[in-house]
């Protein structure tokens, strides 16, 4: 992998990770496009050192939501900061369950399946289209909430959902607060990202061997900087109810990727 696609990927990862568009998506998209050498198999590490990177700016962006989260949770008291970190645990299940049982079945839906990927776009497409229709409300998210947006975001392992617009979408349809849905869309991936990278690396799926670590490097700055723009942007666009725009891309790449499939 050279230094160009590189940066490249680290732009798609870090952007699509937060805006609604399917970052999984993208990159089955790109790799239909580009070639399947442009995303080799050994770049598992690629991938592990992206997904990083997003998370890390995610951290960013939320520190101060972070830091109060721990210190509340530290006072060992059932405060709204404890009850928070409890809500994410929840919403974490349904992932967890799906990619401790089913990941097998869940790559071989990847690999260049344009037809799948523009399907579920067009999916993607209606549930933000819902979403920005919905009234703006001051409810918070419950724990039935929590739970119901984690099968969101295990549903959106499929190639061509959106994490974040299936998470944010749901929890809006449910009746909560677009700003606290955000917030709680983009803070209960972290730990997932994190657990599976735990997970990769103790399996021994990951080798550093021949690896380009001027590409990892870059691509990770890349996908840092993406991340830290589009995590702060979807943000301001849930609050604005934007997210319409994001249903047109959706569906017009999403019908593009459905034509070539059958077409080609």
């Amino acid at each position: 992998m050279d230094i160009i696609d590189s940066i490249i990927l680290g732009i798609i990862q870090g952007l699509t990770e937060f805006l609604p568009v399917s970052s999984s998506g993208h990159l089955e998209l790109g790799k239909a496009i580009l070639g399947d050498h442009s995303v080799p198999e050994e770049s598992l590490l690629f991938t592990v050192v992206l997904h990083f990177a997003t998370a890390l700016s995610t951290i960013v962006v939320f520190r101060k939501d972070i830091l109060e989260l721990i210190k509340g949770a530290l006072s060992f008291k059932w405060n709204a900061d404890l009850q928070f970190i409890v809500k994410i645990a929840i919403s974490m299940i349904p992932a967890v369950i799906v990619g401790l049982f089913f990941e097998e079945q869940l790559e071989q839906l990847f690999g260049s399946n344009v037809l799948l990927v523009g399907c579920m776009l067009i999916i993607t497409a209606l549930l933000l289209f819902l979403a920005d229709k919905a009234k703006n409300t001051s409810k918070p998210v419950s724990y039935n909430n929590a739970f119901i947006i984690g099968i969101s975001q295990a549903i959106a392992m499929l190639p061509g959902i959106s994490r974040s617009g299936a998470t944010i979408s749901t929890s809006v349809l449910l009746g909560n607060d677009k700003t606290k849905a955000a917030r709680f869309s983009f803070l209960m991936v972290v730990p997932l990202i994190f657990g599976k990278i735990a997970k990769d690396i103790l399996s021994g799926d990951i080798s550093a061997e021949s690896q380009n670590f001027t590409a990892l490097s870059i691509g990770f700055i890349a996908a840092f900087i993406a991340g830290l723009f589009a995590c702060t942007w979807m943000i301001t666009l849930v609050k604005k109810s934007k997210l319409s725009y994001f249903a047109i891309y959706c569906v017009i790449i999403g019908l593009i990727a459905i034509g070539v499939s059958i077409f080609n």
